[in-house]
C-alpha cells in the first residue's frame, strides 16, 4: 500500500533543501510577499504559520529558536511587527495566489504573502 510521505524533496539533498526553505522564509518575512513556484509556496506556507505562532507566543525560548534560524534584524521584525498583527487570529497567516505557468519551463507559479 502506498503511503503519503510528508514534505517535498525538490531534487535536493537535506542541507540544500533546508537552506532553500530558510532563504524562502527569510524573504517572505522580510518582504511579506514573494513570487515562487507553487510547490515551494505550498511547502513554506505551513512553516511560515508555525514561525509566526512562535513569534506570537514570545518568551525567551521561542526567541532563541527564531534567532537560530533567522538574523537578529528579521527576528526583531517578526516579534515586534508581524506577530502583533495576528494577535486576534488563531492561524492561517499566509495566502497563496496561483498565477499560471512560467514560459521558460512550464513550472506553475504562485505568489505567497502574509495576510494583512
Amino acid at each position: 500500500m502506498k503511503k503519503v510521505v510528508k514534505g517535498r524533496k525538490f531534487n535536493r539533498e537535506k542541507g540544500q533543501r533546508k537552506a532553500l526553505l530558510r532563504a524562502l522564509l527569510s524573504s517572505l518575512f522580510d518582504k511579506e510577499k514573494i513570487k515562487t513556484t507553487e510547490a515551494k509556496a505550498k511547502e513554506i506556507s505551513g512553516l511560515a504559520d508555525k514561525i509566526v505562532t512562535r513569534a506570537k507566543e514570545g518568551g525567551l525560548a521561542n526567541q532563541r529558536i527564531l534567532l537560530k534560524n533567522f538574523t537578529p534584524k528579521l527576528t526583531k521584525k517578526l516579534i515586534s511587527e508581524i506577530a502583533p498583527r495576528y494577535k486576534e487570529r488563531s492561524g492561517g497567516y499566509s495566502r497563496i495566489i496561483k498565477l499560471g505557468q512560467r514560459k521558460t519551463d512550464g513550472a506553475r507559479m504562485a505568489i505567497i504573502e502574509l495576510i494583512k
